[in-house]
């Protein structure tokens, strides 16, 4: 079980490099959302939730405050990248938010302890 929960903190982990990564690309070609926002949210979040899930299994103890507030934060990085997508001419506001949320939820991940 142990190899289990360490392949989900992996794979969290590239989540969370892959919306890094979306991020720069995202300042490179302001006009349209990539599709590098969508895969790096979902992955963190079904990774957040797999972890979580399988918190009494491992013996693991974590702080559902914080992890609710990751959820929240996750949830709407996905919910902006969805619906921005498909459209074309995005707002000027829409990069530095889901930069800033990104940065939020890895800032809440290393100093929330």
């Amino acid at each position: 079980m142990e190899f289990v929960r360490h392949l989900l903190v992996f794979l969290h982990l590239l989540g969370m490099g892959a919306l890094i990564g979306a991020l720069l690309l995202q300042f490179r070609s302001p006009e349209e959302v990539n599709k590098g926002w969508l895969h790096g949210a979902g992955l963190q979040l079904v990774t957040g939730i797999a972890l979580m899930a399988l918190a009494p299994l491992t013996g693991a103890e974590y702080n559902h405050m914080k992890l609710g507030i990751k959820l929240l934060v996750v949830v709407a990085v996905l919910v902006l990248a969805v619906t921005f997508t498909a459209k074309k001419a995005n707002p000027r506001w829409l990069p530095p938010t889901l930069g800033g949320l990104v940065v939020l939820n890895v800032g809440l991940a290393v100093f929330w302890t």
